[in-house]
This record gives structure tokens, C-alpha cells and sequence, in this order.
């Protein structure tokens, strides 16, 4: 197992294909996806997990968490969650925080991040904002 980071490009299959596969491509880029930190989780030289994180003052987001569907259960979203979470608490961050999917949360409370907002929808999906805060 392997993290590194990568440049935008490179997170966009993973992100297309296991977060929305039903909508266009450009759907799944961001407009600041040219400020984010993209990093990815390999497996014998597989890609199969990504993350992007987003840094604004002394506050962190991170977006488009994506695991390949046939890899999914098997720690490596986990793996690279932990290795974002340390990351933004190097960069500097204060917090973290994430629009979860709403039947995630337990995955995500499990790493700390606790809920701060009412369900809010986007695209058919319902989303929770979570934030940790770091000690």
C-alpha cells in the first residue's frame, strides 16, 4: 500500500465512477480543484481509493472521497481518511470538515468528526455537514 499525491486529473475515474457514474464527467471536477490537495491510495500500483483536500485560512474540507466499489471494506478508505485527517493538522488546520453522505456518518464519526448541520440534499442525495476539530 501506497499514498501519494497526484494531480486532479488522476482522482477524476475513481471520483466518476464510484460517486457519480449517472451524470457527465465534468460533473465531479471542481472549480478549485486547481488549489486541492489530491491524494490517492495505491494497491500493487492500483489506484483504488482518492481524496482531495481543500485548506482556506486555518480551516480544512475534504471532497470527493471515493473508494473503488470492489475495493470498498477492506481498510483502504480508512487508510487514507487517517493519512488526510494528519495531513490537514500538519498543513495547519484548526478543523476539518466534509459534506457526508448521510448514511456515512457512522464511518465518519469513527474518525472523530461529529455532525453540525440539518440534512441538506444535492443531486438526490442527502448530506450532513461533519467537522472534527483538532485538539
Amino acid at each position: 500500500m501506497e499514498i501519494k499525491k497526484l494531480n486532479k486529473e488522476e482522482v477524476w475515474d475513481i471520483r466518476h465512477r464510484v460517486l457519480w457514474p449517472d451524470r457527465d464527467r465534468a460533473y465531479i471536477q471542481l472549480e478549485d480543484d486547481d488549489e486541492g490537495i489530491h491524494l490517492g491510495l495505491f494497491v500493487e500500483e492500483k489506484l483504488v481509493t482518492v481524496i482531495s483536500l481543500f485548506l482556506k485560512d486555518d480551516v480544512a474540507q475534504f471532497r470527493k472521497f471515493a473508494t473503488l466499489q470492489e475495493e470498498q471494506g477492506k481498510g483502504y478508505g480508512s487508510t487514507l481518511l487517517a493519512y488526510a485527517l494528519k495531513e490537514a493538522s500538519l498543513l495547519g488546520a484548526k478543523s476539518i470538515w466534509c459534506n457526508a453522505r448521510k448514511n456515512k456518518t457512522y464511518f465518519y464519526s469513527r474518525f472523530g468528526l461529529v455532525e453540525k448541520s440539518d440534512i441538506l440534499e444535492k443531486g438526490g442525495q442527502q448530506y450532513i455537514i461533519m467537522e472534527k476539530v483538532y485538539d
